[in-house]
């Protein structure tokens, strides 16, 4: 079973009783992770997935997890589907692109860590705050008068036509 199975694995099959303790091992995990790459910008962290679990301290299904995670903030993403530990790894990060991630994902956790105050100025951090809230805003098209020619392209008025 490859690692990136494994971990889907893992994360579906949470249940009451372990989602507490999951979830405190794989925050504590992502949050030690981000601190020390964010510590680091300029460093791009390379190395085998099993080695760069130990040097983060933490089990290599829960940095798969982590991979996961920041994988769409990568400058060339991975596959993940024949992961193991002996998988080579690239973190090239975009940080701009982690930043508004980490507002995708709510996880206020990790776009508070103190290490962005040096990292992203405040006004640049406020404005892919922004473009976040953007992107979510869904904007309604043009309302259909009841006289206006139906968008289906018949020719008849809205009203003799699709507005029926």
């Amino acid at each position: 079973m490859t690692l990136f199975k494994e971990w889907r694995d893992l994360i579906e099959n949470q249940t009451e009783a372990t989602f507490k303790n999951f979830w405190e091992e794989y925050s504590g995990a992502e949050t030690r992770i981000y601190s020390s790459i964010l510590d680091n910008p300029e460093e791009i962290v390379s190395g085998t997935l099993g080695e760069l679990a130990e040097k983060y301290e933490t089990r290599p299904v829960i940095f798969m997890g982590f991979l996961d995670g920041i994988n769409t903030s990568l400058r060339q993403e991975l596959d993940f589907e024949n992961f193991d530990e002996s998988s080579q790894v690239t973190l090239d990060i975009d940080l701009e692109k982690l930043y508004f991630n980490m507002l995708a994902a709510d996880a206020d956790y990790l776009y508070s860590l103190p290490q962005w105050d040096r990292l992203l100025t405040a006004e640049k951090r406020q404005e892919i705050t922004k473009a976040y809230k953007k992107s979510k805003t869904v904007v309604k098209g043009k309302k259909i008068g009841r006289n206006d020619p139906c968008p289906c392209g018949s020719g008849k008025k809205y009203k003799k036509c699709c507005g029926r």
